[in-house]
């Protein structure tokens, strides 16, 4: 229970910042989960956001107790200009399985929307004005002043984690929708998606609770 209730703070903490959660869902017939090794998989072309983000989820699973291992270290990329086929990706698996992996971690962006907000509420029905003149001097900032609004842009994110277990199928074990609004620096926006994953992934038992050194207090 304590544990729960710490994991809930986390979350309620993270919804503050501009990387939310907002919906996931886990598989109804797993109630616990725990990986062995993982195969961290960032879908990006920003090579520079890919590995700070791979090897930041990493590093917290590796904290955890978990093996982990980054899609940087793993596909070879050097001379590919082709997209992967199904037959190549079939094979990676298969050489997943053979080298201890059981499970992926893949995410990545599915969607980018534009968003304006005003900063001024609307006039009430009372408040609303029965002369032209004073209607259009009170809105007309909407046309000449450009702070009168804010844009900013959203990024949909996915993230699923699916076992490659042997002798099964590849299976969907929990999938997250993430929001990440108006993105500034790659580090705070890394930090902020990879916290979000490892609380939710925590609080559906999906992953080992973080480890923790045990210190012996002297008086």
């Amino acid at each position: 229970m304590k544990r729960s209730l710490l994991v809930s703070l986390a979350l309620v903490l993270i919804s503050c910042n501009s990387t939310q959660l907002i919906e996931s869902w886990k598989n109804p017939e797993i109630a616990s989960y725990e990986p062995s090794k993982v195969l961290v998989v960032g879908l990006t072309s920003n090579k520079e956001a890919r590995q700070k983000f791979e090897n930041k989820l990493k590093n917290e699973l590796e904290i955890r107790g978990t093996e982990a291992v980054t899609s940087v270290d793993v596909f070879n990329e050097a001379n590919k200009t082709q997209k992967i086929t199904e037959s190549e990706l079939k094979a990676l698996e298969d050489n997943l399985i053979n080298d201890g992996f059981d499970t992926v971690l893949f995410s990545k962006i599915i969607g980018v929307k534009d968003k304006i907000v005003y900063k001024r509420d609307f006039d009430t029905h009372e408040e609303t004005y029965r002369r032209f003149k004073e209607d259009y001097l009170r809105y007309q900032d909407v046309y000449y002043n450009p702070e009168y609004y804010d844009e900013y842009t959203i990024y949909y994110a996915e993230t699923a984690l699916y076992c490659i277990c042997p002798g099964k199928e590849r299976e969907l074990i929990w999938k997250g929708y993430i929001n990440i609004t108006d993105p500034i620096s790659v580090d705070k926006t890394v930090s902020e998606y990879v916290n979000v994953v490892i609380a939710v992934l925590e609080d559906q038992n999906l992953i080992n609770p973080k480890i923790l050194e045990e210190t012996t207090i002297i008086k």
